[in-house]
Order: C-alpha cells, then sequence, then structure tokens
C-alpha cells in the first residue's frame, strides 16, 4: 500500500488483484469504517460482494452514523457529523455511491451540489445573558503568550505531546480566549484531554481556521447522518451482494501467533442467542472495528433521565480480550477506563408548535422552516454552567418529519454540575428538565419556560459514557496499527486504530481506516489518497497565523534603519508578497 495525491492516481482503475476470487472477507460492526471498507473491497478489490459478510450487534447498520424516530420518544441523533471539502478518503468512497435523492448522481454529486447551492456559515457563534448575541465577531482573542503556546505545540514532535494533557501545555491565556471557546465546543476537547490530537486538529485543518469562527469551512447532508450516509451505502451495498448478519455479538478472535507471523484463525459469537462462529484460513479476511464511541449509550425521554451505564461494555470487553493476545493489539483501558473524563450527553428536541422556533430564528437570523441553512453549526451559550450548545440542520432534519416541527440537537460537556435554571447537573435531568434549560439561554421569559418545556416540545436525552474515549492521552503502540506487523489476513479499523495520517472523531478516519486495511490486506494497485497537506503551505500557514492574531500585522523589531531595511527587502521579493497577500504587513 502507498499513498498519493492529484488526479492521476485518484481517477485510476486497479487492476484486480491476484487470488482475490478465492478470499472472503468478514466485518466485525456496522459502522462507517466496515461498510466503507467492504466498498472498496467490491469497488477496488473486485471482491464479490457474496463473499463479504458483517457481524453487528445492533440490529441495524451505522454505529455512531445514527438518526432514528423512536417509538413513544420521538426523532433522536446522539450527535452530528461536520465535513469538508478535503475529505479525501470519504469523498472518493461516495462518489461510487448512488444518491437515494437525485436520479443519475451519487451520493457526492448530491452533497456536492447542496452546499454550493445553500453554502453554510453562522451568524450567531455564541450567546450570553439569556439569548443575547456574546458578540465574539469573529474574533480569536489570542494573546501574545496563546499566540506562542499554539506555536509551539503546533511546532513540537508527536514524541514531545505523547502522554501530556492539554493543560499542560497551554496557559492561563489560552483558555480565556474565544479560540478555545469556538474549538472545545466545535470539536469537544476537555481540558485533561490529550494534547498530540490538539496538534494533530491543528495541523489537519489548518487551511480552516479562518473560517472557526462562523463555521463558513463545514458542510453538511441534507437530512441526518444515517438518511444521507449510512442508508445509501446500506442499500448498494446490499445490492451487491453482501451479507449483514445483525443481532451477532463477536466475542472473541483466535490468532495463531509464531515468530512474526500473525493470521486470525476463528471469529466467535453469539447470534440471536445462539452461540456460533466460523474458521478463518489464510484466504479469509477479518476486518475487526475496536472500541466504541457510543457503546452502552442510553436513552432518557421527556420524562425519565437518561441513564449512565457503566456497566459490561461488549465493544471495549472484546477488544480487551484482544489485545490480551499480542502487545501489538494496543490497549484498551487507555481509552475505555475513563468514564469520568470521557463522558458527555446530548439531547435531540423536537419542537411541536411555532411558539419557540421564533426564539431559535431571533438568535440564527433565518427562517429554520426555510429548508435552507439554519444556525451553521452549534450556538454556545458561553456563561452556562454546563457549556451548553444547541444546533439547528436544514429542516426537515429526517424524510419523515412534520413540516411544522424543528429537530433540534443539544449537547453539553460539564453534565455533573448544576444548571442554570433547572438546578440540577445535565446527567439528572429529564427530557423537559434539559428543554427548560435550553429555553432559558435561548432567551424565553421565565415565566413562560414551565408551560414551553412541557407542551411545546419533546425531548430525548441520551448519555454516552465514552463518546470521546479517543481524546485520552496516548503513546505509540496504545493503538493498534490499521494492519498490525506480521498480520497476514487481519486488520484494525475505526476511530480506534492507528494510521498516523489523520486526526480522530471524523467520518474521514473511519473510511481512510477501512480503506488502508483493504488495499493492504489485498495488495491493491491503487494510491490510498494522502492527507490534504495544507500544514506544508507556507500559504495556509501565513493566512491561519493573519486569523489568529485578528488580522493585526505583524511589527519589525529593532532600530528604524534596520527596519526600513528590511521593509525594502520584502518591497522587493516573493517572501514580502506572500506576507502582504496574507494580511501579516502592509504596503507601506
Amino acid at each position: 500500500m502507498y499513498y498519493s495525491n492529484g488526479n492521476y492516481e485518484a481517477f485510476a482503475r486497479p487492476r484486480k488483484p491476484a487470488g482475490v476470487e478465492d478470499k472472503t472477507a468478514w466485518f466485525v460492526g456496522a459502522g462507517l469504517a466496515s461498510m466503507a471498507g467492504a466498498a472498496f473491497l467490491i469497488r477496488d478489490g473486485q471482491m464479490s460482494g457474496d463473499r463479504i459478510t458483517i457481524l453487528e450487534r445492533l440490529k441495524l447498520p451505522g454505529g455512531a452514523l445514527d438518526g432514528i424516530e423512536k417509538p413513544k420518544k420521538g426523532f433522536v441523533i446522539r450527535g452530528g457529523r461536520e465535513m469538508e471539502n478535503h475529505f479525501e478518503c470519504l469523498w472518493d468512497l461516495y462518489r461510487s455511491i448512488p444518491s437515494m435523492e437525485v436520479d443519475g448522481a451519487s451520493v457526492l454529486d448530491e452533497f456536492y451540489w447542496l452546499n454550493k447551492d445553500d453554502p453554510n456559515s453562522s451568524l450567531c457563534r455564541a450567546t450570553w445573558k439569556q439569548g443575547e448575541d456574546a458578540h465574539t465577531d469573529g474574533q480569536f482573542t489570542l494573546s501574545d503568550a496563546a499566540q506562542k503556546d499554539i506555536v509551539k505545540v503546533f511546532l513540537a514532535t508527536r514524541e514531545q505531546m505523547e502522554g501530556k494533557r492539554i493543560d499542560e501545555v497551554f496557559g492561563a491565556d489560552f483558555f480565556a480566549s474565544n479560540f478555545w471557546l469556538y474549538w472545545r465546543t466545535m470539536f469537544a476537547f476537555e481540558t485533561w484531554h490529550s494534547a498530540l490530537e490538539m496538534k494533530l486538529y491543528l495541523h489537519r485543518f489548518i487551511h480552516h481556521i479562518g473560517g472557526l469562527p462562523d463555521f463558513s469551512a463545514l458542510k453538511f447532508t441534507k437530512y441526518n447522518q444515517y438518511e444521507s450516509l449510512v442508508l445509501p451505502l446500506y442499500r448498494w451495498l446490499v445490492d451487491q451482494g453482501v451479507t449483514f448478519m445483525f443481532d451477532t455479538e463477536v466475542t472473541d478472535v483466535d490468532f495463531h501467533i509464531t515468530g512474526e507471523r500473525k493470521q486470525a484463525t476463528r471469529i466467535r459469537w453469539v447470534s440471536g442467542g445462539t452461540p456460533g462462529g466460523v474458521g478463518l484460513g489464510e484466504n479469509d479476511l477479518l476486518l475487526m472495528t475496536i472500541g466504541s464511541l457510543t457503546e452502552n449509550s442510553d436513552d432518557g425521554d421527556h420524562h425519565t433521565p437518561a441513564r449512565l451505564d457503566t456497566g459490561p461494555a461488549p465493544a471495549w470487553d472484546l477488544w480487551r480480550r484482544i489485545a490480551a493476545k499480542d502487545p501489538a493489539f494496543g490497549r484498551p483501558d487507555v481509552f475505555g477506563a475513563h468514564i469520568p473524563e470521557t463522558k458527555w450527553e446530548s439531547a435531540t428536541v423536537t419542537t411541536l408548535d411555532r411558539r419557540i422556533p421564533a426564539y431559535i430564528e431571533k438568535i440564527c437570523r433565518r427562517d429554520p422552516f426555510s429548508g435552507r441553512v439554519v444556525t451553521g453549526g452549534i450556538v454556545t451559550a458561553k456563561d452556562s454552567a454546563w457549556l451548553l450548545s444547541w444546533t439547528v440542520n436544514r429542516q426537515p432534519h429526517f424524510k419523515q418529519q412534520p413540516r411544522d416541527q424543528l429537530v433540534v440537537w443539544v449537547y453539553s460537556l460539564f453534565v455533573d454540575k448544576p444548571g442554570d435554571y433547572v438546578k440540577k447537573p445535565m446527567q439528572e435531568c429529564t427530557g423537559e428538565e434539559i428543554t427548560a434549560e435550553w429555553l432559558y439561554h435561548l432567551g424565553v421569559p421565565v415565566e413562560d419556560i414551565p408551560e414551553l418545556a412541557a407542551e411545546a416540545a419533546t425531548c430525548v436525552p441520551v448519555m454516552m459514557p465514552y463518546v470521546t474515549a479517543f481524546f485520552m492521552p496516548r503513546k505509540a503502540g496504545d493503538r493498534p496499527d490499521v494492519v498490525p506487523e506480521g498480520a497476514v489476513n487481519f486488520a484494525f479499523i475505526g476511530q480506534f486504530a492507528e494510521t498516523t495520517r489523520d486526526c480522530i472523531f471524523t467520518t474521514e478516519y473511519s473510511v481512510r481506516t477501512g480503506m488502508e486495511a483493504v488495499y493492504r490486506l489485498l495488495g491493491v494497485d491503487r494510491g490510498v489518497p494522502e492527507v490534504f497537506g495544507s500544514t506544508y503551505d507556507v500559504r495556509a500557514l501565513l493566512a491561519a497565523t493573519t486569523r489568529l492574531r485578528d488580522g493585526k500585522e505583524l511589527t519589525l523589531r529593532g532600530p528604524a534603519k534596520l527596519r526600513k531595511w528590511l521593509g525594502r527587502k520584502l518591497d522587493t521579493n516573493e517572501v514580502g508578497e506572500l506576507l502582504k497577500d496574507a494580511g501579516l504587513v502592509g504596503d507601506e
């Protein structure tokens, strides 16, 4: 397997790998990584779909990419997915998956046209004082000391950031800035999370720093992630003959490990309550999703709090059993044994009449029923004790959603602190109480909140014990390589497998691990798309520097004669032009 960029490789059709017709493929988990891997096996590996089986403990595919209407509860989305134009592997996949919305188009075509016609942006990124615009005004408010902290982390080696927390490498000025407010609420970073992941995110999205305050960097699907991304891919795979075994929990995997050679020899499962399994030979490929950010998620309802489930976690327990068999298979407890540090809660609020939408429209300054961009991303109540954020995507967010209702996603990072209106921690609140707290920060008059929370909305809270497990401080080896050294027929995929080419908590990462696994195991003769190289582009770096300084020009220091000499030099070379184009120096 090798990496590539440019359209020479991107448009190439690989030759059929030798012996592929003699192979089978098994996937653990029916999330995006597995389904993407199956699609690459069929499209690029030219494996027949009827030789591919996907094992899933739940009764439907998609993993963390969910979106469903639950009987007697309402619409539920545990989270949303923010995407950008340089998700190279994701778009490489979806250019081949037919749209369910537009005849003759791919999912990529549909997505591309949608975001061209209705580009994303936010008109109010943060509020305070019960729904008043906080007037962050697109400013990062980074002091010189905070800017130096960012540069220091950006220039550090990976090894220097390993095992460190964010609050060990950034100072008080940084945490007081708008930049940190934008960053932590957009990506769900906490101060105790991994400094290495923070660094990787800075590198990965340096070209989008300017779009961070108003979300103009982001792109969204037309509907929820299940209907827009999962369902088209699932139906295409079924049409290709892929077998999905739902209600099937994989409990263990056997390996034969000798010297430098490692082979998976058996999958063990319980399907519909009956133990079973299958033996694996060298030609039987096994691609395993390990860990899970949505494992043990628990739904409440409008009158019942969601429960924090700290009991047995099948996905994590499976990884623990596998990891015990070889040091190369990772260290799951680095990520999955810290529920107080990895949990937070989200809630899906559905408005039932026009009373609440009027307050939403006042903040987002757009008609939420227009079918176009509404908030453009999360709106953060910056003075919320819960650090509550909420978003309204294009409506309807579900195809079956009544046209006079809105689906709103709400989440909080501090779920164990008492609220500002509801004097209880979010994790103890019913959906009605969470709605009341949100309405308070939306600017609803206090005397109207009880009636609106009880009658004008329904809310489904979801507690997720492991939702940011992958952000825990880590070191090399804590996550297993996609294809460990010596592995002949198996790979690890998903958010807890290691590819050094990207950063986690993105749809792109899941798809990339599936693609790398297939290309390595089959020897597909086509390059895996390289991560967009903005971190090596001096123009992107200078543009980001300008934005991080809130447009403030650089000041040349030293004696006046030296400053004049340097200024003349900058006027006569490419470096000066680059600095001027970026707004870091003026024309004088």
